[in-house]
């Protein structure tokens, strides 16, 4: 049966996932703009059948330019890490930022050790999209006058060995064991009058399926009660509304963990690029 002939069929968070990676890779093409991107993205997490998620994507050259993925039911791959740990060099081996900056970012490749320098200039290293050459990797930091962030994903093991000299390395994310199968990240170095953060942080596609995971179970919450009521109506609408009202409150309390948690890491990113904006004005571009 082909993907038109089962559009009423249920489609699973596995599914979502794909369409979500095939968009991504479209966004890195240039064959969306971001707000093409969020926008399908956003009704690829809310899609519930097939019929749903196919349009998504029909106007998009799968993987290899091949046709667009199909949301027929294939087997389980053996774990969500499997696909993840490639084996060979990696994409990138070593980044330098010298009165400037580096990023290394979105789909690559980890190597068994990747090198960084900074000199007076910065750099990130965001791990959360990222595949592994090996099950552990070493990220060697060198930091004199400058600064590099480290960002892994949740379920990864992180283990710091990094000195610091007037300077330090961050050493609050170590201590969480990893996901079963999932990579170990190493981070080392050395940092003078400099330092290097680590910190674990969801993508922003991940914090929107989270966030529309909690809105469904709000809805089947509330039908829920309903159904109740509906049963109990002799007993009057008490129970109900107290119900109610414990569950908006547990909601309203949740959704402002999240804006202050998000204003947060958006405070922070506008921080990291107004200070590398001074920084190339004072250099020179550089």
């Amino acid at each position: 049966m082909t993907d038109d002939e089962l559009p009423e069929l249920r489609a699973s968070d596995a599914d979502r996932e794909r369409v979500a990676e095939q968009l991504r890779d479209a966004l890195a093409e240039g064959r969306l703009d971001m707000e093409e991107f969020e926008e399908r993205l956003e009704a690829t997490y809310k899609a519930r059948t097939y019929g749903e998620l196919t349009p998504i994507t029909r106007d998009l050259p799968g993987p290899a330019a091949v046709a667009p993925i199909s949301m027929v039911k294939q087997p389980a791959e053996s774990g969500s890490w499997a696909g993840r740990i490639v084996g060979g060099e990696g994409s990138s081996s070593w980044g330098v930022a010298i009165l400037s900056g580096f990023e290394r970012k979105g789909r690559w490749t980890v190597p068994r050790r990747f090198n960084s320098f900074a000199f007076m200039g910065g750099g990130e290293i965001d791990l959360r999209e990222a595949n592994f050459a090996d099950r552990e990797v070493v990220i060697n930091c060198v930091a004199v006058m400058g600064g590099m962030n480290v960002v892994v994903p949740p379920g990864v093991e992180v283990v710091v060995r990094g000195i610091g000299v007037m300077g330090g390395f961050d050493h609050r994310e170590e201590g969480q064991p990893g996901e079963p199968g999932a990579p170990r990240v190493i981070v080392t170095g050395f940092a003078f009058w400099g330092g290097v953060g680590v910190e674990r942080k969801l993508t922003r596609a991940e914090r929107l399926r989270i966030k529309e995971e909690r809105r469904q179970e709000k809805l089947e919450r509330k039908a829920a009660r309903k159904e109740l009521q509906g049963s109990q109506a002799s007993q009057g609408d008490g129970l109900g509304d107290m119900y109610d009202a414990l569950d908006e409150a547990r909601d309203l309390i949740r959704e402002r963990h999240e804006e202050r948690r998000e204003r947060h890491e958006e405070r922070r990113e506008r921080h990291r690029e107004r200070r590398e904006e001074r920084h190339r004005r004072r250099h020179g571009g550089y």
